[in-house]
C-alpha cells in the first residue's frame, strides 16, 4: 500500500451545499427499515419493465465534475489501488464474491450491464468515485441488495490475499444512506495493510446501491486516508434527484 495522503472534508461539504437544506438534513437520519422481501412470503414480485430512458437520458442522470465542483475532475486513468488492493481472494464464499464484485465493478451482477458510467477523481485526496446507471429487473436488483445487506454479518472481519501475495485484514460494516428509492444497501469496507516503509495504512471504499423504480444506481468511492461517507450519501441523494428530473422530462417529451 502507498502512504495515505492528507484528507479534507471540503469535498463532502461542497456536495452537501448542492442539495437543499431538507435533503442535507436527511443524510444524517438513519434510513427506515427496508420493505419486506416478498419472496420470503411466497409471493413473486412482478417483473420489472425495461427502463424507458434513452442512452443519452441515462447518461444525463449521472453526476459530473461540473455538478460536484472542486476538487473533482474527470478520471485520467483507473486508480492504482484497483489492482493492488481489490484484486484479492479469500476462502470465505460470500467474502470472495464481495471482492470479485468490487474488482469487476459489477455491483448488480455480471448480467446487469451498465447503460451509463462516470468516473471522477478527487485531486485533493487521490480518491476515485465511480457512478453507474443500470436498467435491470427489479427482483434481481432487490436480491443483490438483500445479499449486500448480509455482508456486515457474514464478512465483518476476514483476511484476503492479493495478487501480489500480500495478506490484508478486511473490515466490512453497514453504511447509512439517504432514504431514496424503493430499496438500498450501503457498505463501508476498510482494508488494512502497510506502506513500503512498514507503516500502517488503510484503504477505504464506500459502496452504495439503490433501486429507483425499474432502474438502479451504483456507486463506489475509495482511496487511502479518510474517505468521507458523506460523499457517497450526497451523491446518492443528488443522483436520485437527477434521475427523477430526467424521468419527468422524458414523459413530457413523449
Amino acid at each position: 500500500m502507498t502512504p495515505p495522503p492528507a484528507r479534507t472534508l471540503a469535498a463532502a461539504l461542497t456536495l452537501c451545499a448542492l442539495l437543499t437544506a431538507t435533503a442535507c438534513s436527511a443524510l444524517t437520519t438513519p434510513p427506515t427499515a427496508e420493505k419486506p422481501d416478498l419472496s420470503a412470503t411466497g409471493k413473486s414480485p412482478a417483473p420489472a419493465a425495461t427502463s424507458a430512458l434513452t442512452q443519452a437520458q441515462a447518461q444525463s442522470t449521472l453526476l459530473t465534475d461540473a455538478d460536484l465542483g472542486e476538487p473533482w475532475t474527470p478520471t485520467q486513468s483507473t486508480a492504482t489501488w484497483h489492482d493492488t488492493v481489490l484484486k484479492a481472494t479469500t476462502k470465505l464464499p460470500d467474502c470472495r464474491r464481495l471482492l470479485g464484485t468490487l474488482y469487476s465493478e459489477e455491483l448488480f451482477g455480471a448480467d446487469a450491464r451498465p447503460r451509463a458510467v462516470v468516473r471522477l477523481d478527487d485531486d485533493w485526496n487521490e480518491a476515485q468515485l465511480r457512478q453507474q446507471f443500470v436498467a435491470h429487473p427489479a427482483a434481481d436488483v432487490d436480491r443483490t441488495l438483500a445479499w449486500l445487506r448480509t455482508l456486515p454479518k457474514k464478512c465483518g472481519r476476514f483476511t484476503a490475499k492479493t495478487a501480489q501475495g500480500d495478506v490484508h485484514a478486511v473490515e466490512v460494516t453497514a453504511a447509512p444512506l439517504p432514504e431514496v428509492g424503493e430499496a438500498r444497501a450501503g457498505l463501508r469496507i476498510i482494508v488494512w495493510g502497510e506502506t513500503a516503509d512498514g507503516e500502517p495504512a488503510a484503504f477505504t471504499l464506500n459502496v452504495a446501491a439503490v433501486r429507483i423504480g425499474d432502474d438502479a444506481i451504483g456507486l463506489t468511492h475509495g482511496g487511502f486516508g479518510e474517505v468521507s461517507p458523506e460523499v457517497a450519501q450526497a451523491v446518492v441523494q443528488l443522483g436520485a434527484q437527477r434521475l427523477t428530473e430526467v424521468r419527468k422530462q422524458a414523459r413530457v417529451q413523449v
